[in-house]
């Protein structure tokens, strides 16, 4: 099968290496100018993999979508209005079978990523979500993970994961597209606050947030109209471990760079998811304590040591 991955930062250049070795004609698409591409294109090596010379690298939007069945994309979550904008201007996306591969919200709205997409591209297409843990270092090496597609149609879920299930990554199949969105989501700014006591020497504290984070977010998502169980499933608290405590999470490392004063220079989800959270704990009327303190750190400069020990020391009550 023809498919595309629109995005060739570490997630996207990796996914295109993945179905690659599962067995599809591959395009990778990349923005001409954009330090990712320029260095595949010269190399076809990044910090992380090699790609094979089988993968074509591509700046023509056109060409990728009109080359696949099944659509990849793999950018950055607050660019994904804009970018599907792009895309519904090209009459070959519809009826396309797209997968979201990427963990956010939109900040400004607190709409999630299929939500976005749909509303910018039309109602004629497939769309699916990629979620789970697991870290492109240690897939190329070798070390096998579990993951989720989710989608609205079974049809479209079992397709995909039809196509892309191996022994290197085994797929179960999501049945609550808005328990998978929000909790991939969500488990980012549980692991900036992983981070944050990372880096206040509080890391036994860990097990607490883990425990009242899932509540936390499971109490959203059944507001929301999911299933709060979800919360429980690979999307969310089954991502913790490459989360809350790997080396390689970028969440994780941005809050502990933060407390201890460092600059940490790539990308972290969960610094705009945690905006996004704010905007919804407001629509639907759920408290947040720890997506709250996050933002009260982050945005209006609370004394990240305060602020955590006031959360998880606070005082007595029943747990449940």
């Amino acid at each position: 099968m023809n498919i595309s991955v629109l995005g060739c930062g570490r997630w996207g250049s990796f996914l295109a290496w993945y179905v690659h070795k599962v067995g599809h004609q591959v395009v990778l698409w990349g923005r001409e100018n954009s330090r990712n591409y320029m260095g595949l294109k010269e190399s076809r090596k990044n910090d992380y993999l090699s790609l094979p010379e089988e993968i074509e690298l591509s700046t023509s939007l056109e060409k990728a979508v009109s080359f696949a069945e099944i659509i990849i994309i793999s950018i950055s979550a607050q660019e994904l209005r804009s970018f599907a904008k792009q895309l519904s201007s090209l009459n070959e996306i519809q009826g396309k079978t797209i997968i979201l591969c990427m963990k956010g919200l939109e900040a400004v709205s607190g709409k999630r990523l299929s939500q976005v997409f749909a509303e910018e591209v039309g109602k004629n297409i497939n769309l699916a979500v990629w979620v789970g843990p697991g870290h492109v270092q240690d897939f190329v090496n070798h070390i096998p993970n579990c993951m989720v597609i989710g989608s609205e149609s079974v049809e479209t879920t079992k397709k995909i994961v039809q196509e892309v299930n191996s022994d290197l990554i085994r797929f179960y199949y999501g049945q609550d597209l808005i328990g998978n969105e929000i909790g991939a989501a969500t488990k980012n700014v549980m692991g900036l606050a992983a981070g944050m006591l990372d880096g206040l020497n509080y890391s036994s504290l860990k097990g607490s947030l883990m425990a009242r984070g899932t509540r936390e977010i499971s109490r959203l998502i059944r507001a929301m109209g999911g299933n709060d169980i979800t919360i429980y499933g690979l999307s969310h608290l089954g991502d913790y471990e490459a989360t809350l405590f790997s080396e390689h999470s970028h969440n994780r490392k941005f809050g502990q760079a933060y407390v201890e004063g460092e600059r940490f220079g790539k990308l972290a989800e969960g610094v705009s998811t945690v905006k996004a959270l704010r905007e919804l704990s407001k629509q639907y009327d759920v408290e947040l304590p720890i997506c709250n303190a996050i933002y009260e750190i982050l945005f209006n400069n609370k004394n990240a040591k305060e602020t955590l020990e006031d959360l998880f020391l606070r005082p007595v009550k029943f747990e449940f």
